[in-house]
This record gives structure tokens, C-alpha cells and sequence, in this order.
């Protein structure tokens, strides 16, 4: 076996550095092209704050961090969006799923399970989490079994849902606003004690490095077994690099974000101690993050190493040809709509821990970021394509929008919509002309 590449004079013919890059490493262009226009807007920001407001903002540790917790529940969402999307339907309730999920979690844990557990058992918080994703999960199979097995169209179904789980929502508390939220489930919105700390985070980049290794040495392995062409040498040295070297990055930035001096104060004062002059605890990965990349893997794993993932692909690609081989796309649909409402839920619990109450805007016009996200992040709407990786990189693209407008004082929200609006436009002209050169 011989490695792929070996002949660089015959390939040089066709392609140019670039794309002997390109090929050896086997990266998506559509890949490097929607990170380059990440940090393009990264960097554009900070400089434009440097230049005009006295400070460059965006680029901090602590801007990063925050905008990491932020970007988890669309994120998550999004990664359930690509699969409803890829078979050429729409969800439209998401938003409205967060927010009838939040204030019914709101409900189990401020009103209804105390009265039976008592006020602060370690119970509550792990019941009203399983209890937010099952509803979720309940509200995608409903309103799939309608897509499904009633042949109403998917947007009629999930606008229907849109107003109707909002509505629900505000009545379930009659429009109160349900806080505090026990401790515990508080924690995994986030915040200085939502977070695992630099050491558990080194740890933490310390395994995800190994299991990137482990990725590049297994893939190498089974393409030798199976016979398929394998990458150079160099190229397989450079991925396992760039995997470690971003892990480690990221890892240095979470750490670098210290904790308030007001959280400080009141966490030494909770150990009876005076605050030290050189005092410096550092967040580490926020919780919501965490979830985010469990749930990324775990969605990549099911779309790219399991039949359920094939016949998304293969119901995106042509239904008709899908159901003729022996798809039940029907009962394909019910679970892909499971599973989006299923991720509601839990981009719910994140919501509402972050806020540390359930509101009636919990959630509010999210549908249309996580739409945007997945469009951004390359899912075509004609259905067919879409990657997971792609849907959280538009959901960082899409929040670094927001949060820099805020920063360079656009904080209207007003000039936010139009920017999310005209970016989400500009993906599906992009991917009309990617299409179109395709062919």
C-alpha cells in the first residue's frame, strides 16, 4: 500500500500548491472558508473597536469565554437542524420548544417538587433536566408523527407549533416570570462556578488530544485494512497538529479569564479567608461548552458511523429512490423530529440555568438563528448536504455577529436582525453557486 500523492509531477499538471494541500489533508474548502470569514470578523471587530473606541474588546479572553457559552444552545440545536433540514423539511417550533420546556422545568423545580422533596434535594435538579429533554422529545414526535403520517407540510406544522408552544408556555405560569432555579441546575448555564477550572480543563484537553491521535492513528489503520488509498505522511503529522494546537489554544483562553473580584471576595469569604493580592482562579470550560462538544461528537458519530446517518443523507438525496430501497422514511422523519425536539429540551435547560429563571422570551426568534446557523454552516436547503462541524461553526459565526455589534455600540437590536438576515442570505447565494459549480 502505497501512500496517496506519490506521483507530485503528474498532479502539479492540475493543481497548484493549494490544492495538493487541499487533497492530501483531505480538508473541506467549504471548511476553511467559513472559518476564515470567523476570523475575519473576529479580528475585524477587535480592530475596529482599537481604531475608534479607545481598546480592542473582542479578542480578550474574557469576550471569548463568554461568547463560547452563548454560541451552546444554538449550537446545539443547530446540529439537529442539519438532519430536518437535509431531508428537505423545516422546524420552525425550536424557539418555542425552549421556551414551553423552560417554564415547565421552571414550574417542576420551584413549585411542584419541593412540595414532595423538600426545598434543595439533590434530586430535583437531575428529574427536572431528564424531564426537560423528554418534553422536548414529546413535542418533536408529535409534531412528526403529523408530518409524517398526516402528509402536512413540515413549515405548516412547526409554525403551528411556533404559536402554539409559546402560547402554552405563557400559560403555564400565567405569564410569571419563575425564579430562582434550584442551585445545582443553575450551574449548568454557566458562570464562575459553572465551570470545571483550569485543572479539570487541562485534563479535559489533555484526553481530547489523545482521542484526536487516536482518530488519525485508527482512520490510517483501517484504510490500510480496507485497502483505500492512504494520506502522506506529512499530511497526517500536520492534521494530528492542528487538532492538538487548537485544543491547547482554546484551552489556554478559557483558562486565562479569571473570576470577578466580586465572586472572588465571596468565595473566600465562604472559606472565612481574606482575599490574597495575587489571587487568580480561572473559569475553565464552562458546562453549557462541554455539553455543546459531547453533543457535536455524538451527533457527528451518528450521522457519519451509523445507518440511521445514511439514510438521512439518503432520504435528503432523493425520498422517492429512499423509500423504493426500503427506507421507512416515515418513521424516519418521526425520529428525526424526536431527536431536534429532544435537543430543544436540552438547549432549554441551558437557557433557563443561564438565566436562572424561566421567562416567556426564553428562546424567543432562536428558530431562526438555528435555521441561520445550519444555512451558514453549509447544510443546503435543497437537501442532501449539511455536516455537524458546519452547523456550530455558523452558530459562532452568527453570535460573533451579535455580540460585536454590541461592542462596537450597535447593541439595537434592530441592526442585529438586519446583519443575521442579510448573512443568512448571502449562505444560500453561496451555496446556489457551490451547486451550481458542482455540476
Amino acid at each position: 500500500m502505497t501512500d496517496i500523492n506519490q506521483n507530485p509531477q503528474a498532479a502539479g499538471k492540475e493543481e497548484g500548491p493549494i490544492g495538493r494541500f487541499l487533497r492530501a489533508t483531505e480538508i473541506d474548502p467549504r471548511l476553511i472558508g467559513m472559518v476564515g470569514a470567523l476570523l475575519l470578523i473576529w479580528i475585524g471587530f477587535h480592530v475596529y473597536a482599537e481604531l475608534f473606541l479607545g481598546g480592542g474588546t473582542f479578542l480578550t479572553p474574557r469576550n471569548l469565554w463568554n461568547l463560547s457559552v452563548q454560541t451552546a444552545s444554538i449550537g446545539i440545536m443547530a446540529t439537529g437542524m442539519v438532519l430536518v433540514i437535509i431531508t428537505r423539511n423545516i422546524d420552525l417550533s425550536v424557539g418555542s420548544i425552549v421556551g414551553v420546556t423552560g417554564m415547565y422545568m421552571g414550574l417542576l423545580q420551584v413549585e411542584w417538587l419541593p412540595q414532595y422533596l423538600g426545598l434543595g434535594h439533590p434530586a430535583i435538579w437531575i428529574i427536572t433536566v431528564i424531564f426537560g429533554i423528554v418534553l422536548g422529545a414529546l413535542i418533536g414526535a408529535l409534531q412528526g408523527s403529523m408530518i409524517a403520517y398526516l402528509s402536512i407540510p413540515a413549515f405548516i406544522v412547526t409554525l403551528g407549533g411556533l404559536l402554539i408552544w409559546r402560547g402554552v408556555a405563557f400559560l403555564a405560569a400565567d405569564g410569571r416570570t419563575i425564579s430562582p432555579v434550584d442551585e445545582t441546575f443553575a450551574l449548568i448555564g454557566g458562570g464562575p462556578f459553572g465551570a470545571i477550572g483550569a485543572t479539570g480543563s487541562w485534563i479535559l484537553a489533555a484526553i481530547a488530544s489523545a482521542g484526536v491521535i487516536w482518530m488519525i492513528v485508527r482512520g490510517r489503520g483501517n484504510r490500510r485494512k480496507h485497502g483505500f488509498p492512504l494520506r502522506p505522511m506529512w499530511a497526517e503529522y500536520f492534521m494530528a497538529g492542528l487538532g492538538v494546537g487548537l485544543i491547547a489554544v482554546a484551552t489556554w483562553v478559557v483558562n486565562a479569564y479569571p473570576w470577578p473580584k466580586g465572586i472572588l471576595k465571596q468565595y473566600y469569604e465562604g472559606l472565612g479567608q481574606e482575599v490574597p493580592e495575587d489571587a487568580f482562579i480561572s473559569h475553565g470550560y464552562a458546562y453549557p461548552v462541554i455539553i455543546l462538544v459531547v453533543v457535536a461528537i455524538l451527533m457527528t458519530v451518528l450521522m457519519t458511523r451509523t445507518r440511521f446517518g445514511r439514510y438521512v443523507f439518503a432520504i435528503g438525496g432523493n425520498p422517492e429512490a429512499a423509500a423504493l430501497s426500503g427506507i421507512n422514511t416515515r418513521a424516519m422523519t418521526v425520529k428525526i423530529f424526536t431527536l431536534m425536539g429532544a435537543l430543544a429540551g436540552l438547549a432549554g435547560v441551558i437557557g433557563s440555568a443561564r438565566l436562572n429563571s424561566a421567562t416567556n422570551a426564553l428562546g424567543d426568534l432562536d428558530e431562526l438563528y438555528v435555521i441561520a446557523a445550519a444555512v451558514v454552516g453549509g447544510t443546503s436547503l435543497a437537501g442532501g448536504v449539511g455536516t455537524i462541524y458546519g452547523a456550530i461553526i455558523g452558530a459562532l459565526v452568527l453570535v460573533s455577529l451579535q455580540t460585536g455589534m454590541v461592542l462596537i455600540g450597535f447593541g439595537d437590536g434592530s441592526y442585529r436582525k438586519i446583519v443575521i438576515g442579510a448573512a443568512l442570505v448571502l449562505a444560500v447565494y453561496l451555496d446556489i453557486l457551490y451547486r451550481k459549480r458542482l455540476k
